[in-house]
């Protein structure tokens, strides 16, 4: 091996550290249907003309060619508290697929996040790359497969596997690289390394945790050919 080539992957594992730690952190699937609407024989039915609790704001925002869409339901504005829905397009009608339990920033949400505010983004993200310590599962998504995604071993062991799996969430960062490439289009001021990820039972630095088979289902079902996007915030700020 070339000492040049020493060089560069001692570069890129100390880049890999320094993303990594700037996102941080049940494996229950949730099938729930509040707010269901019926059918006429009154089962109950899956489908809405919109993004189910999502106002016009963000609503807008959703490209016309998206058929999936992955909502973050934050349950308030300073909790770490969250639900994951995936909404894919049939015709002109949404519908719910799956849901499951997660947590997002330990502090909550944001519309104005900044490096280590301990909050996740508000917005309307698209959903382009995808990575981890574990090989892909058959992902859509371009996946990143290396070890470099580990998370320190000074973190507590529940962290340990947040990173097995990871999509990125296209906030300040550069499609169709790697999620570990450390650019930050708008300035380091304004954060990155926002991320799906495995999660820990708690709260996170800015990134969103759902259960490992949420995880893995997501990453087979995205498809970039549907243009995915994730919309995400607290419950208030979604519903503007």
């Amino acid at each position: 091996m070339r000492m040049s080539d020493i060089r560069h992957g001692a570069v890129a594992i100390a880049l890999a550290i320094a993303v990594v730690a700037g996102c941080g952190g049940g494996d229950d699937d949730e099938h729930t249907r509040e707010g269901a609407r019926r059918t006429p024989d009154g089962r109950a039915s899956t489908r809405s003309d919109g993004i189910p609790k999502v106002g016009d704001r963000l609503s807008a925002q959703i490209p016309a060619k998206t058929r999936q869409v992955v909502a973050v339901y934050g349950r308030g504005e300073h909790s770490a508290d969250a639900k994951v829905v995936l909404y894919t397009k049939d015709g002109d009608g949404w519908h719910r697929d799956r849901s499951w339990r997660a947590h997002n920033g330990r502090k909550g949400w944001t519309t104005r996040h900044r490096e280590n505010d301990k909050r996740s983004p508000v917005g309307v993200f698209t959903l382009s790359d995808a990575g981890g310590v574990l090989p892909a599962p058959d992902s859509r998504l371009p996946y990143h497969h290396t070890a470099s995604f580990a998370a320190p071993h000074y973190w507590p062991k529940t962290h340990w596997h947040d990173f097995d799996h990871v999509i990125a969430i296209d906030y300040n960062r550069l499609k169709g690289t790697s999620p570990l490439e450390p650019t930050r289009p708008q300035g380091t001021r304004k954060g990155g390394s926002i991320w799906l990820h495995l999660d820990h039972g708690s709260g996170t630095s800015g990134c969103v945790g759902l259960p490992k088979s949420g995880m893995v289902y997501l990453l087979k079902t995205l498809d970039p050919a549907l243009h995915p996007v994730v919309v995400m915030g607290d419950k208030r700020q979604l519903a503007a």
